[in-house]
């Protein structure tokens, strides 16, 4: 099997240089688990994880504006090496517009992907818009692309591949992973 995307969705998202994320729903299947102890626990994906490295090497920006704030949470986004993040933060436009403002970058330049109403604002503005499988309706319909993932699930992965493929990127980061032919 292998990546197909549509043309036009593609050139939508073809000149995209930040992708803001979502972290519950997106990074996360949307589920708050408490240990207990009483202490919130999340499930990441590795493949969404190393798709999020994928647009640093390929020189997109990854940022995170989320509503809540963790202890998992922050440690899984330093160790990808996100510089970029928002925590605690229910009004994303303005977190989004000061990360552009520090970046020097355009609403033109920026993609994201988010599932519920507090995301809604930063997808009506992005140059290109994402949804998982499973977000909310409202959510996809304002998507220019609805993942065929779920939340946690690989959707940030395949979002992210998207991005990559749109910008040229995909086929040469891959031959850098297979190593030198034999």
């Amino acid at each position: 099997m292998t990546l197909a995307f549509k043309a036009e969705t593609l050139l939508a998202a073809q000149d995209i240089r930040v992708a803001f994320f979502d972290v519950d729903g997106v990074l996360t299947d949307g589920g708050v688990y408490f240990s207990e102890q009483g202490e919130t626990l999340k499930r990441f994906s590795i493949l969404d994880g190393y798709g999020l490295k994928l647009l640093r090497l390929a020189g997109i920006a990854p940022a995170v504006i989320t509503g809540r704030d963790s202890k998992p949470l922050r440690l899984r986004l330093q160790a990808l090496g996100i510089e970029h993040v928002r925590y605690g933060t229910e009004d994303k436009l303005p977190a989004a517009q000061a990360i552009l403002a520090l970046l020097g970058l355009e609403w033109t330049q920026a993609a994201a992907i988010g599932d519920d109403w507090p995301d809604l604002p930063v997808l009506t503005r992005v140059a290109f818009a994402a949804a998982p499988a499973n977000a909310h309706v409202e959510v996809r319909a304002v998507a220019h692309h609805v993942t065929s993932a779920r939340g946690g699930e690989g959707a940030a992965r395949e979002f992210c591949d998207l991005l990559l493929t749109a910008g040229g990127h995909y086929r040469r980061l891959l031959d850098i992973a297979r190593g030198p032919a034999a």
